[in-house]
């Protein structure tokens, strides 16, 4: 499991890495338009997993819609390398990738929960395992493919990032009689013919849909705004439906989830703006006393950030330790203000940089050190949204409300794209130095600092809500 994660994320990660600098250095897009259709494709590929944990849940199994995911991706990856040459092929590439995660995301989350079902000890390492799986395959992608990007051309990066998966699929299917016990209901019974036809033709007519909305930018707006909307009625239903013990538990998770959505407005800066930001304003020589260390493209920055993660987690996980041995454990909602604060940080330095470059290019130890912030930040908010809602939310609703805020994260990513292009050049020929993002970066320091002040200023209102979940006992 933990191979075929880390695979699939290097395949993930890779992509996204080289992803957007093929769209406005390869094909000449504008930054708005290249920002937009990134938005609308991380959106639909968070979004995507709600249906993809149901078909694995209920039809086709966990084990078998794991793997349906990877060949998805793997096959987009590899379009997407053909998509350099016909240039049509782009989205519909996309649209695989998207699908693909949808189908694998939840479903290897949800096997590695069953692989250790009722050892709460075993199920945190394997966790921990899974998560840093995550990075260890994010980073050596984000490191590679934008270099295999400049060397050799887009095609290749993408062709590595399908190389990738499939490298993982067949390290699993060497391995796959440890899982063969493993898995939901349908995957120890045989498919029949009739709903695996039907299972195909809805893959197939669900990856044409994806296509068309990602190649019609305002069909996309209008399904993020939609998709938005059934956020907010899906939470009114719960509320509504919930017991009263149950509705302080509930006024916290929504709470937290909002501002865990808000974290991913500014993480979608990495993807969009900084990674425009480190193309055309950022020095790729990294120095310490004259002397060049290593070099970096705009690509490679991205993987400061769980280069960071990986550095931070430990340090953050003794500091928790040492907390809860003095009985000081701050509660979650102190740590999402910590985290904003970061958020904060990082954006105020950025801002200060952009205007200290002017016309000219930054220091890359400005990316490194405001990167840091920024992934400490993620730790604390983004890395701990899925424990809110298992904390705060009732067991037969948590379903429906893991699936709700994989959906408001999607959205936010969108409305992440949309703020970047508040710094958008017109066209990929446009020059711009590192003061044409000032303005986009005051405009996030301001935004993170006063979500922070209202969060802190709601903070006794958290400690009462908890209180009252606690005492209610759900």
């Amino acid at each position: 499991m933990v191979a075929i994660e880390l695979w699939e994320r290097f395949g993930y990660y890779g992509m996204q890495a080289v992803l957007l600098l093929f769209m406005v250095r390869q094909l000449g897009m504008a930054d708005a338009q290249a920002n937009l259709l990134m938005g609308a494709f991380s959106a639909l590929a968070y979004a995507l997993p709600v249906v993809g944990g149901w078909v694995g849940d209920r039809v086709l199994g966990s084990r078998r819609a794991m793997l349906l995911g990877a060949t998805c991706m793997m096959c987009g990856y590899a379009v997407l390398a053909v998509a350099t040459v016909h240039i049509e092929l782009m989205t519909l590439a996309m649209a695989l990738v998207a699908i693909g995660n949808g189908f694998f995301k939840p479903n290897a989350a949800n096997l590695v929960r069953r692989i250790y079902d009722g050892d709460d000890a075993a199920l945190d390492a394997a966790f921990t395992l899974y998560y840093m799986a995550i990075n260890v395959g994010s980073t050596a992608s984000t490191l590679l493919t934008p270099w295999l990007q400049d060397r050799f051309g887009p095609a290749v990066s993408f062709a590595a990032c399908s190389a990738g998966l499939l490298f993982g699929l067949c390290a699993y299917t060497v391995r796959r009689s440890r899982l063969r016990h493993i898995g939901s209901a349908p995957d120890f019974a045989p498919l029949a013919a009739g709903p695996l036809v039907f299972l195909l033709l809805g893959t197939v007519g669900a990856i044409g849909t994806v296509h068309l909305v990602l190649d019609r930018p305002a069909v996309a707006r209008v399904c993020v705004w939609l998709a938005a909307l059934s956020v907010l009625a899906l939470w009114a239903v719960i509320y509504r439906r919930a017991a009263p013990a149950q509705r302080p538990g509930l006024r916290m998770a929504y709470m937290l989830s909002i501002q865990g959505m808000l974290y991913f407005v500014f993480y979608q800066q990495t993807v969009t703006s900084l990674t425009l930001f480190a193309l055309r304003a950022v020095c790729g020589d990294v120095t310490l006393d004259g002397a060049t260390l290593f070099h970096m493209s705009a690509g490679q920055f991205q993987a400061l950030n769980p280069i960071w993660i990986m550095l931070a987690s430990p340090v953050l996980a003794l500091v928790y330790r040492r907390l809860a041995r003095r009985g000081g454990d701050l509660p979650i909602a102190r740590k999402f203000v910590v985290g904003f604060s970061l958020v904060t940080v990082a954006f105020v330095i950025w801002w200060l940089g952009a205007l200290a470059g002017g016309m000219g290019r930054i220091s890359p130890w400005i990316m490194i050190g405001a990167y840091g912030a920024l992934s400490v930040g993620e730790l604390l908010v983004g890395g701990l949204g899925m424990a809110v809602i298992a904390r705060y939310v009732p067991a037969a609703m948590g379903g429906f409300m893991m699936g709700s805020y994989l959906l408001s994260m999607g959205v936010a990513m969108y409305i992440g794209s949309m703020v970047a292009n508040l710094a958008a050049a017109k066209s990929s020929q446009q020059a711009l130095g590192a003061g044409a993002y000032a303005g986009l970066f005051l405009v996030l320091s301001i935004a993170a600092g006063t979500i922070t002040v209202l969060f802190a200023i709601l903070l006794p209102l958290t400690r009462r809500w908890d209180r009252q979940h606690m005492l209610a006992g759900v």
